[in-house]
């Protein structure tokens, strides 16, 4: 019926509209920043857990987690920024879902 079909057309507008709201352009540095610390901070837990299965030394296992928790970061932060400057994959403001 045509109400049916009013009713799905708002629908359909709403979700658009909060889709744009949600994804309203790139990530600021400082996001990317807190994305890598937190991102590092779960993987370094898995990287000294790891570690120390395979070692059976805490000590060993930490100190490995310790240099891949700063050199990670730092490579997840400037994959991060280079993201930001590629533009496929992104929605403009003109685009219908």
């Amino acid at each position: 019926m045509i109400i049916d079909q009013l009713i799905d057309n708002r629908t359909k507008v709403k979700v658009r509209q909060r889709l744009r709201k949600s994804s309203n352009g790139p990530d600021t540095p400082i996001r990317s920043l807190v994305k890598a610390f937190t991102w590092r901070a779960v993987g370094t837990l898995d990287t000294i857990a790891i570690s120390w299965v395979l070692t059976n030394e805490f000590t060993i296992a930490f100190s490995i987690g310790s240099v891949e928790l700063v050199t990670k970061m730092v490579l997840y932060y400037i994959h991060e920024r280079a993201w930001v400057q590629v533009r496929w994959g992104k929605r403009t403001k003109n685009d219908h879902v």
